[in-house]
């Protein structure tokens, strides 16, 4: 038996937490699973939570656990499915998105520019120039 009645452990690390499975037994030598969970907190502290699962039971726990899970599975796939679901229907009434259907006005490096369109251009910016801004520069001209 090892420190603190240690008799096996495990560690299972994640990004901002790890678990420990200790199974344990002590002073009447009772062996019990303790799940410890540890996350860092604010600087250098970690913020540590246990639970103890005695050996006797054991069976109800893993019994919950399992049927925790399936519900968890059963969830997610039904998510999964009623979010297919949604899309085929998006498609079914606006038609499959692709690349097929976009429109290209002018294209990177094109320089086919009507310099009388109205527009500035001045580097990424389009300025609109007025139709009154440029009926005036032709009267004053």
């Amino acid at each position: 038996m090892g420190i603190r009645g240690e008799l096996y452990t495990t560690q299972v690390l994640l990004d901002n937490r790890s678990y420990f499975f200790n199974v344990k037994e002590n002073r009447t030598g009772d062996v019990f699973l303790q799940v410890v969970e540890s996350k860092k907190g604010e600087g250098a502290d970690f913020d540590r939570h246990q639970i103890a699962i005695f050996a006797e039971d054991m069976q109800k726990f893993l019994t919950g656990l399992d049927d925790s899970l399936k519900f968890i599975e059963k969830d997610r796939k039904a998510k999964a499915k009623a979010r297919a679901e949604k899309k085929a229907a998006k498609e079914a009434k606006f038609g499959k998105g692709g690349d097929d259907k976009k429109l290209v006005y002018r294209k990177k490096g094109d320089s086919e520019r009507n310099p009388n369109d109205g527009i500035k251009r001045t580097g990424k910016v389009i300025h609109i120039v007025s139709k009154r801004e440029k009926s005036e520069e032709n009267s004053e001209e």
